[in-house]
């Protein structure tokens, strides 16, 4: 719940609609119980799934999974043409006030919906990006898969002039009007 982090906002909260994107391919081992989870969060909301092309049963499951839920859209892309295109077939779907990325497997709770959002609800900033390596919770990594993470975050945060703790997180939230300005977004609807 929003108020337990942010005590304040549910009046915020209240009058919003989130769009959830959740690319998938091949996540027919973990797409039921992440959807349900999604389903959950009382938030306002639609979710916009992107099958990029699974070749597992996926699209089949989520066909059968989401047929009881209006507020859920299902776009098919044929062949897979990637991470990127999937997000950019969402996008140009959105109708909500925030968009949040939520990738098809369990790596990430959307419980945390309610702590990306409220920056934005606090008008603190237009786009969130979690992170494994801030708050309480860390997620147990390879060192070697840490060390390669904090060098290419650290070159980002050079080119870029930003500073970010997790360049490489899916975790992300941006208002619909951030979304609505981002380059190709129309060139890769269906």
């Amino acid at each position: 719940m929003l108020s337990q982090y942010h005590p304040g906002l549910q009046e915020k909260i209240d009058r919003l609609k989130i769009s959830v994107i959740v690319p998938v391919y091949n996540e027919r081992d973990t797409i039921e119980t992440l959807l349900a989870r999604v389903i959950a969060i009382d938030i306002d909301k639609e979710i916009i799934i992107v099958d990029d092309g699974s070749e597992d049963g996926t699209l089949e499951l989520i066909k059968d999974y989401i047929s009881p839920f209006s507020f859920i859209q299902l776009i098919s892309q044929k062949n897979n043409r990637g991470k990127g295109a999937a997000l950019r077939t969402g996008f140009s779907k959105v109708t909500g006030d925030i968009v949040i990325i939520q990738d098809g497997d369990l790596e990430y709770d959307p419980s945390d919906y309610y702590r990306l959002i409220a920056p934005i609800l606090e008008n603190k900033a237009d786009v969130v990006y979690g992170s494994r390596f801030l708050g309480a919770n860390h997620r147990v990594l390879f060192y070697r898969h840490y060390i390669a993470n904090k060098m290419l975050t650290a070159l980002s945060n050079l080119f870029t002039n930003i500073n970010l703790s997790d360049m490489t997180t899916c975790f992300k939230a941006f208002t619909a009007d951030i979304v609505a300005r981002l380059d190709n977004v129309k060139h890769y609807s269906n």
